[in-house]
């Protein structure tokens, strides 16, 4: 098949969350199963065009915007058997990925540039992720390309003045989940697609209801002949503890002996007491309430208190950034325990990779998640999860099994899971050793989710020819 990705964030090139492991993962796994994939994304300005071998000169187009046309430019590289097209404009490319006032606008406008690029080349698919690349959906309509569309997260639609439908060429008829003069970008997307899908079975059922449908339940329930909940994959070539050079000693799941070495390495690192029996408690991502951080903040104290600032006590490593006034919060704790937590404010790959070597436990206490990465990536390492029960994380977290998990979203609920795991890494030696074998003999690579996403592109196609 001929299918072509559109997202706002793509790994390596840009990324701020797991949207841009997907799209910077899943085309490969796609194309090793012989599919024609190409991938759109904005030339943000964040992107060294040297680093990635991005051509200065490249196709131009110009695109029809609102009552005027912008000049749109299109440059291409390919990897691994990918052809990663650039949407190169003034008007969309910025520093960063998202947080300006005009993000609707900008996005809009790169959904309409890659609308009319694939007028001449007409795929198969065309795959649209999460609200930035949503309207693509609808340009598409009346296009003989079968449309596919993916949440990632359900709580960012890309709610806005229904202005932007002009701009995007698109009638302003109003959907009933939309307030006068609104256009929610995810819900045209959900309403139009031929297929919808999102990134982990459970959430695929959770977004159902209304605890955790964001407004939209009804909407996905009319559509609930056509979503998939598929599981994403992480890249088991970049995350792969006997290859990575961003560690201290390399190990797999037969030889476990070198992750002790990473976890003094990671106490020496981020001057925590440098001691084999402390458990280390490892934490990555954004410090907002959706990934817990209201939990996490409850229960730390406590969990550092149990034996204060001495070396039989747990330590944590905290690396992510988020509100604020929780960073001042983890500020003041890391002050209070410095031997026993340490705290990093903002993002840096390499540590993250020795923080999920180093850590006896990783801590994914999320309000909702709906696939979640850190997990598997901990598991990859040896590392046992400890995570609420939902989204992606219960698909893939189980107690027993190969990880500690709870229901209840409570302080005491997340404090018990976290006691219960701590015991059994005190406990037993060698049942933790084997509970740490499983987690790293699970596939968690993107060929057996490339493979459902086959299926899904060839229900769009059935439903497209259908139409």
């Amino acid at each position: 098949m001929r299918i072509v990705f559109a997202a706002a964030e793509v790994a390596p090139y840009a990324k701020v969350g797991g949207l841009a492991d997907v799209a910077g993962s899943l085309p490969q796994a796609l194309a090793k199963l012989g599919h024609d994939v190409a991938v759109y994304l904005p030339l943000h300005g964040s992107i060294d065009r040297g680093r990635y071998g991005i051509p200065a000169s490249a196709r131009q187009r110009s695109v029809p915007y609102g009552a005027a046309t912008a000049r749109v430019g299109y440059a291409e590289t390919v990897r691994d058997g990918v052809r990663i097209t650039f949407v190169e404009s003034k008007r969309i490319g910025r520093d960063k990925v998202y947080g300006y006032a005009d993000d609707a606008k900008r996005y809009a406008l790169f959904c309409r540039a890659v609308a009319e690029d694939l007028r001449a080349a007409r795929p198969d698919v065309a795959h649209a992720h999460d609200w930035h690349a949503a309207l693509l959906v609808p340009m598409l309509r009346r296009a003989r390309v079968a449309t596919a569309f993916t949440i990632h997260n359900l709580a960012y639609q890309g709610r806005t003045a229904a202005t932007v439908l002009a701009l995007a060429g698109l009638p302003r008829g109003r959907l009933a989940v939309e307030s006068p003069g609104e256009c929610n970008p995810m819900a045209r997307a959900i309403a139009g697609a031929d297929v919808v899908s999102t990134v982990s079975e459970r959430y695929a059922q959770e977004i159902l209801t209304p605890e955790f449908g964001e407004g939209l339940e009804g909407l996905l329930a009319t559509r609930a002949d056509s979503l998939h909940g598929i599981l994403n994959g992480i890249d088991t070539d970049l995350f792969d503890p006997s290859k990575d050079s961003q560690i201290a000693v390399r190990y797999d799941a037969r030889g476990q002996s070198g992750k002790a070495a990473c976890k003094s390495a990671l106490q020496r690192e981020l001057g925590l007491h440098e001691d084999p029996a402390a458990p280390v408690l490892g934490v990555i991502g954004r410090l907002v309430e959706q990934k817990g951080i209201d939990l996490l903040t409850a229960v730390a104290p406590r969990v550092l208190a149990a034996t204060g600032d001495s070396s039989a006590g747990a330590q944590i490593c905290v690396l992510g950034t988020g509100e604020p006034s929780y960073e001042e919060r983890w500020k003041g704790l890391a002050a209070a325990y410095p031997r026993s937590l340490a705290l990093k404010l903002g993002f840096d790959a390499a540590l993250a990779q020795r923080i999920y070597a180093g850590s006896d436990l990783f801590l994914m206490p999320s309000r909702f998640e709906p696939c979640g990465l850190g997990q598997m990536i901990s598991l990859r390492y040896g590392t046992v999860p400890v995570v609420r029960a939902v989204g992606g994380l219960a698909d893939t977290i189980h107690e027993p099994g190969n990880g500690f998990s709870f229901t209840k979203y409570a302080p005491d609920a997340l404090e018990a899971a976290i006691g219960r795991a701590i015991a059994a890494f005190r406990r037993d030696g060698d049942a933790w050793t084997r509970l740490r074998e499983r987690g790293m003999r699970e596939d968690h690579s993107w060929s057996p989710s490339a493979r459902r996403y086959v299926e899904m592109y060839e229900s769009a196609a059935e439903r497209r020819r259908a139409a």
